[in-house]
């Protein structure tokens, strides 16, 4: 396959990633229909179980993707302190798990968004994946063993971190790296990337849609223009603070289904990475640790002999049916929301819902609650 086919092939899949987005729960769905180990009596009572967990996930994806925080963050607390009240209680690590999946595909659906407009910055991607896995791997290894008060514990202690982040960061989508070097591109397909009016050539990359392209010169200064023609400067020093945060964040990630993400964009942003570089970023990175994290959940209970073990036949398949389509609908609802609601009035919402929840979290853990 030539170099040009496989440009034609890339910028198609891109144009149209919100039909093969929307096509993935699909074949998530049939493939657990038909090929998932389901109780020997499951009929149709139990497929249409849960299905009001629907709109319940959408509104969550919708929510978390807008502010750019992990779904599990809002999905965890919810299967423990709502969802048994109208059902029975899940024990930690099927609680983690439904999180985690349902997450991993509404990540995945904005990840791709922000890939289709330029806003990854792929090298940063890749260190930041390898150097977390090992701490989700680890994390979600341990969540087999710890005790139930423990693992509330740590969970009360992420959400309030989450909570102090949300409330100190500015993680607003809108932002540019530099407002004064933000321009509109000419329209015209082959007039070519140009800031500003100077005339000065920018990367254009023949792959993506529009005149979205990146180039790092011999100093290590990135320049990257997005679909839309904003430029941003930057460099990747500082990988030692991101390690260090995503190591921390990592493993709760694993632990807990959330973690990563929230701990991470903090690196990225002190490192003077730019917010929507670090926002797109930052959706590969959580996107791609809560898969992992997610297939050690179902298969990591056969190389642990002791706590709460989950195999293939316990996973609560008539609830993940329906959170993932809900996420991966929510992921691709979340910008539009962010365009015409104040973001900074979602973000303090849930910051405050976050600090109660630790509060009654630790509670649990405390056996007062």
């Amino acid at each position: 396959m030539t170099s040009s086919t496989t440009d034609e092939l890339v910028e198609t899949f891109l144009r149209y990633q919100h039909l093969f987005v929307l096509t993935a729960p699909v074949v998530f769905v049939l493939g657990v229909y038909f090929g998932a180990p389901t109780p020997a009596d499951a009929g149709t009572s139990y497929w249409v179980e849960y299905w009001w967990l629907l709109p319940v996930f959408m509104l969550g994806a919708t929510i978390v993707n807008t502010v750019g925080i992990s779904g599990s963050a809002l999905f965890v607390p919810f299967l423990i302190f709502l969802f048994p009240l109208v059902a029975q209680p899940l024990s930690p690590s099927e609680i983690v798990l439904v999180g985690l999946v349902s997450e991993s595909f509404g990540l995945s659906s904005s990840a791709l968004a922000f890939v289709r407009y330029g806003l990854v910055d792929r090298r940063l991607a890749v260190s930041l994946v390898v150097g977390g896995l090992p701490f989700v791997v680890g994390g979600a290894l341990a969540s087999f063993v710890i005790p139930e008060t423990v693992f509330y514990a740590l969970l009360g202690i992420a959400l309030l971190a989450a909570s102090y982040l949300l409330f100190s960061t500015d993680l607003g989508h809108g932002d540019h790296s530099d407002d004064d070097a933000d321009s509109e591109v000419e329209a015209e397909p082959d007039a070519g990337a140009v800031a500003d009016g100077s005339g000065r050539d920018l990367p254009d990359d023949a792959a993506k849609p529009g005149p979205a392209g990146v180039e790092t010169d011999a100093d290590g200064l990135v320049t990257r223009v997005d679909n839309d023609g904003n430029e941003y400067t930057y460099d990747r020093a500082g990988y030692l603070e991101r390690f260090g945060n995503y190591s921390v964040g990592g493993s709760f990630q694993g632990l807990a289904g959330f973690g990563i993400g929230e701990l991470g964009i903090i690196s990225m942003l002190r490192t003077n990475v730019p917010v929507r570089i670090a926002i797109g970023t930052n959706h590969i990175v959580v996107a791609v640790t809560a898969v992992v994290a997610s297939l050690v959940h179902v298969f990591g209970g056969a190389f642990v002999d002791v706590g709460h073990a989950l195999d293939l036949q316990n996973v609560p398949w008539n609830m993940v049916v329906f959170t993932v389509p809900a996420t991966v609908v929510g992921g691709q609802i979340a910008p539009y929301v962010s365009t015409a609601v104040d973001t900074g009035t979602i973000k303090t919402g849930v910051g405050v819902l976050f600090a109660v929840i630790s509060l009654a979290l630790f509670g649990m853990a405390t056996g007062i609650a």
